[in-house]
Order: structure tokens, then sequence, then C-alpha cells
């Protein structure tokens, strides 16, 4: 059987007709009243089940706002507040929705959403609509019909912004390079006055942005089930303003934006040089300050780093609190191992790891949080499939590709040009005599860059700065160590420039 709805025409999955369903009940001699209240336990059981099974925040966003008005010809009627919600439930909620109304006596193969602004009221029929009369009202602009079940799976998705259970507090390894990332973030997440809007992460891949804002996410609605929470990436951001440019419901998106309590933005980097999208993040950015509500902003550099970003959403994004999460240590690492090698154990009492293992993995892969953890799973699997201990011999065979991308080799040349083109000098100046300081500086990071991410001895690293002696080079690394403790500026552009070197 075919049917009709918004989005095209579906082949629709019949419901075997179950006797005293809800939907066979309604509309034979039940009056308004009792149809209302049928309606209300019926969606309040539902709501039950939804609520844990897509989540606390998607729930309040998306299912609370609706209302089931009756169900009758195996279509479940609902009200919306906007057509955004409507279309965004009928693409991502149906099949749960239908899923659940059925579990609970209904029988139900779609849904009909009706929109109606808030505190307006749409009348509830007094008889139920014929099928055919129902079918004559789906393409209208006002009545979506999402498709069933089965015509959903073959539709093409739409990106979303799911919360990944396991990114909570209770999760994070906290170590020098994030302590105050992870403070700042526990901060927010607790929904008190802050004192700082925006929270700006920023730092290279795999190093725990994104799990800290869905940490803040959990957390946040753990402590406030009412209040709404949005976490998207900039991509996402910029998907749906289109989305509702396209379909002439530019209202219904900035209503969404500006209702939330906690906007999260991921990514933000990903709108520079995208002027439309850049001018409604800047309108939706000032409403929520000037509200008083939170926002928390991700990206992999500094805002005044970001190429293509406007100048006054650069100054916006600077006037909170600006947080930098440096590439691992080696003692984080390790104890990132060790805290999933515990949950892990806690499921497999049986698992064993050989000395050292742990330790050389923390040594040996440094590129990100991701890949090490990757690497480590990838162990588990093997350990558990083979029934084989885990012994350094075992982790060098099972990882050996990964260890060889890890092992890339950075040379001194690219180290060279990389400063050089990052305090625009010429690439000359790092071998010839000058001393100005605006030469000299870069060239001695760049001599401590070569002593830190090569094997090159100082001898060797001489002769590629112009034939230095060794002792020139150790002064020259001696010097920028100190200057990393002491200038915050002159830190920062060396661990950025080391995250370049090792991407």
């Amino acid at each position: 059987m075919c049917c009709e709805s918004s989005a095209g025409v579906f082949c629709c999955r019949l419901v075997p007709r179950r006797v005293n369903s809800v939907s066979s009940l309604v509309g034979e001699g039940w009056g308004q009243k009792d149809r209302a209240t049928k309606m209300e336990n019926l969606w309040g059981q539902a709501c039950a089940n939804l609520k844990k099974s897509i989540g606390p925040n998607n729930f309040n966003h998306w299912i609370k706002p609706l209302r089931l008005n009756e169900v009758q010809t195996g279509i479940a009627q609902f009200e919306s507040p906007t057509r955004f919600i409507s279309d965004w439930v009928n693409r991502h909620f149906a099949e749960a929705i239908v899923t659940e109304l059925n579990r609970h006596g209904a029988e139900v193969e779609r849904l009909r959403f009706t929109v109606v602004p808030a505190g307006a009221s749409a009348p509830r029929s007094a008889a139920p609509q014929s099928a055919r009369a129902a079918a004559a009202t789906e393409g209208r602009n006002d009545d979506r019909v999402a498709a069933p079940a089965t015509a959903r799976i073959a539709a093409k998705p739409e990106l979303g912004a799911p919360l990944d259970p396991r990114s909570t507090f209770s999760n994070f390894v906290v170590g020098k390079p994030n302590e105050l990332a992870h403070a700042a973030a526990r901060r927010v997440a607790e929904g008190g006055p802050v004192g700082f809007n925006p929270l700006f992460l920023y730092g290279g891949v795999g190093l725990g942005k994104t799990h800290l804002m869905h940490a803040i996410a959990h957390d946040y609605q753990a402590r406030h089930p009412e209040s709404q929470v949005m976490y998207l990436s900039a991509e996402q951001f910029m998907y749906r303003f289109v989305q509702a440019l396209r379909e002439s419901t530019i209202m219904d998106f900035k209503a969404m934006f500006r209702n939330v309590h906690l906007l999260m933005v991921d990514d933000v980097q990903f709108i520079a040089g995208k002027d439309s999208t850049q001018e409604e993040f800047f309108h939706t950015f000032n409403a929520l300050v000037d509200q008083g509500k939170q926002i928390v902003i991700s990206a992999d550099r500094a805002p005044a780093e970001i190429k293509g970003l406007e100048e006054r959403i650069k100054s916006r994004l600077s006037c909170g609190l600006i947080v930098d999460l440096h590439p691992t240590t080696y003692e984080l690492r390790l104890g990132i191992l060790q805290s999933k090698t515990d949950a892990f154990r806690a499921q497999q009492p049986d698992l064993e790891i050989g000395d050292g293992v742990l330790e050389f993995l923390a040594h040996r892969i440094t590129s990100n949080v991701r890949v090490l953890e990757g690497a480590l799973q990838r162990l588990f699997a093997h350990a558990s499939l083979l029934r084989r201990e885990i012994t350094l011999d075992v982790a060098q065979e099972c990882l050996a590709d990964i260890l060889r991308t890890n092992d890339r080799k950075i040379s001194i040349d690219e180290i060279q040009r990389k400063v050089a083109e990052h305090y625009n000098i010429r690439l000359a100046d790092m071998m010839g005599p000058k001393r100005a300081r605006n030469v000299a500086r870069p060239r001695q990071i760049a001599m401590y860059l070569s002593k830190q991410l090569t094997s090159r001895s100082l001898p060797e690293i001489g002769r590629r700065f112009g034939g230095r002696d060794h002792t020139t080079i150790m002064h020259g690394v001696r010097k920028i160590e100190e200057l990393v403790g002491e200038d915050h500026g002159l830190a920062e552009d060396v661990a950025m420039l080391k995250r370049l070197l090792e991407a």
C-alpha cells in the first residue's frame, strides 16, 4: 500500500488491527472529555518510555512540546508549537513514537502534526475524520505527516546533535594540560552564576573539547531537567539556518535558538567565511547573552587566529573565558590508559595486561587521545577474542600500523618552514646571521622545536641552522625553555606550532 506525506510517496507498513485497541475505540460513542483523558493517558505512558530511550535533553526539547489530540484510522494527530519542531520530530523520532504508541494499545501507522502556536489551542474534532478527508489534508503546509517506520529507514538521514553517554565528567581524566578547562566546564555545568560568558575551549584534535561539552550538557540537564540545552556543531547550525531560509521558517529558527538556557556550538571555525551564517550566529549570540543565558564554544584555535571570522564575532568570543587544552603529557596519557583499563577490567575481570604495556603506549602514541583510546580498545578486543594476555610483543604486533603512523619523522626543514611562516620572516633568515629580535627569537624557537621533535644531535641541528656551533643551539633551547614558563603568549605560540607539526 502507498501513502502520501510532505516528503513524497512511500510504501507503508500496515499494522495488524487489534481488537479493543485505543484506535479502534476512538470515535465509537466517546464523549469529548473521555477522549481527551484517554489521549492524555496514552501519551503519558508513551512519553515515560520515550524519555528513557532518546534521553531527557532530546525529550524536553522535541517531544515535550507535542500534544496528542486523537488516534484514528491508523494516524496519531499531534499539536506542535512550530513547524520546525514538527519537521524535526518527523525526521528523527517518528519511528520511536509509533513504536511506543502501538506498545501501549494504540493502532498507529503514522503521525500527523498540526501547527498550533504556543498559547493557542486547536479545536478537537467531535467525530473522527474519514481516511479520505485525512489524506486530502496531508499536503498542506501546516499539516505535516510523518512517513511510517519502514519508509523513514529508506529516507536520507538528517544531521543531528546526539550526546555521547560515555562523555561525562566521571570519565574525563584530569591532568595539567586540561585542568583549567575541566574546572571551567564544571562551573558552567552547575548552572549558577559563572562570571564568564562565553566559555571558549580550543585545542587540537582529540584533546577533549567535545568530551567536555557533552559532559557539561549531561550534568547541566541532570541538575536542571526543565531547562532547554542545545548542543550542536557549527556545521549543524549552518545547515538548520539554510534549511529555515529555504523553507521560510526563519522565525521558528530564531525562536528555537533564542529560547534555550544553555547553547553549545562545537567547531565554530567552520562558519568562518560564511557571511550569512555568521550574521545569524552573531545575533543569536547577542540575544542569549542579553538574556543572561550561558554559551559554550569550541574551536581548533583561539578566536583571534580563526581566519575568515568577522572581527565583531572574534570580539564577542574573546569577552569570556578562553581556555587552551594543551597537548597531552606522558603522565596524562598514562592516566587515561589506566582509567580505561580499570573500566574494562570491571566488565572482564580475567583481562591480563603485562608489565610495561600501558607505559609503552603512553610513550609511543602521542598524537591525540582518540588514537590512544582506539589502540587500547583494539588490544582489548584482541585479548578477548583470542583469550591471550596482552604482552609487550602482542601490543607491538597488534598495533604495528598505528605505531608506524605515530613514528612519522618531523624534519628540521619542516620546522624551520612552519616557524618562518608563523612569524612572517624569510626562510633564509633561519640560517642567516641577522640578530634582530624579530628574527632571532623565531630562530631560537625553531632550534627548541628541533631539539624537542627530532632525534638530531645539537651539532647536527647547528649545521642545519647555517653552521652554528652546538653551544649556540644549546643557548637558544635553554632561552625558550625559560620564556615558555614566563611569557604566556610565547608559550601559546610554541604549543600551537608543536600541534601543527605533530598533526
